[in-house]
């Protein structure tokens, strides 16, 4: 009688265990990270991530946002004059920026062709703010040109 040869390989359990130290360890961790986290919540801490609003204001501007879908974005003075107009394939950025101003916009109905603050900081630091909805953006966050291109509304 001849032996059956079975087609699945060799198990050996050693291969296939996570050392049980390093378990442990990823259960401290995630254990850890959920108590901060909790302490956090439950004392109402501040949001210390976000940049100080009390800095000394450099230059501020208040500018209305005009985009489309194609990237093409012009940029307004309250008086309704041109700043400046960003060609579709240059104004990318702006024109995102106008998509999230008209989605936030449009979750509380306000007007859609409201200013929103631009501000640059004696830190250098270019932040835009919609005084309608709360929000608000850090725009060094978006890469050194993004930057720029709004930091051309200011001078």
């Amino acid at each position: 009688m001849a032996a059956r040869k079975s087609n699945k390989p060799p198990v050996h359990p050693d291969d296939e265990k996570i050392p049980p130290f390093l378990l442990k360890g990823m259960l401290a961790l995630c254990l850890v990270a959920l108590l901060i986290a909790g302490y956090a919540r439950f004392t109402d801490r501040p949001l210390e991530a976000m940049p100080d609003l009390a800095e000394p204001i450099a230059a501020e501007r208040q500018v209305v946002l005009v985009g489309s879908m194609t990237g093409a974005a012009t940029v307004y003075d309250t008086e309704g004059n041109v700043i400046h107009e960003f060609p579709a394939d240059k104004g990318g950025f702006v024109a995102g920026i106008w998509r999230v101003l008209q989605r936030e916009r449009g979750k509380i109905d306000a007007p859609m062709d409201a200013p929103v603050r631009l501000v640059r900081y004696e830190s250098g630091r270019i932040s835009m703010f919609d005084d309608l909805t709360g929000w608000r953006a850090e725009l060094v966050g978006f890469g050194a040109d993004n930057k720029a291109a709004f930091a051309r509304l200011l001078d």
